[in-house]
């Protein structure tokens, strides 16, 4: 193989190894999935978002039904207000629950749907009133820690239970 024909086959390889880095680079950004037909926007209040972003996905039953289109703070309530955009398709019960869970230990997190039983359904404009925050992993561990500490330092000695009577 002569020398212009490397260059060439090299080149191609460079080429198509920077298009996949590309790739994956939006794939983990979220600019890859397929955009939403018309959507209508709903609100829900959290004391805590954790790593939610914008673009994030919001999932009912394991099916995104939309994305996160807003993350802004509330200076009179002190809590995160996150704007949904919800697919049309999908209609909601307004007594929805919309919780913040997390893909995998330490995936990307989403916001989970999970419908009501109510007649009325969510229509633009409209807030969710039962939400759950995220989960820290910090705070998880930092409390389990704690009860651990506070057991040890409650629990009687084991020598004070081992004595035998003779």
């Amino acid at each position: 193989m002569n020398r212009t024909t490397w260059d060439l086959w090299v080149g191609i390889f460079v080429a198509v190894g920077i298009a996949a880095m590309i790739g994956l680079a939006m794939k983990v950004g979220n600019l890859t999935s397929t955009h939403l037909g018309p959507t209508y926007r709903v609100y829900a209040y959290y004391n805590n978002i954790g790593g939610l972003k914008v673009r994030a996905p919001v999932k009912s039953s394991g099916v995104v039904v939309g994305r996160v289109a807003d993350i802004s703070f509330d200076n009179k309530k002190f809590e995160a207000l996150v704007a949904l955009d919800i697919d049309t398709r999908y209609q909601f019960p307004k007594d929805t629950i919309a919780a913040i869970f997390t893909s995998g230990l330490l995936g990307e997190q989403y916001v989970g749907l999970e419908a009501g039983g109510e007649e009325e359904m969510l229509k633009n404009g409209d807030k969710i009133e039962q939400t759950q925050g995220a989960v820290v992993l910090e705070k998880l561990i930092s409390q389990f820690l704690y009860s651990k500490a506070s057991e040890s330092s409650t629990a009687p000695s084991a020598k004070s239970e081992n004595k035998t009577v003779e």
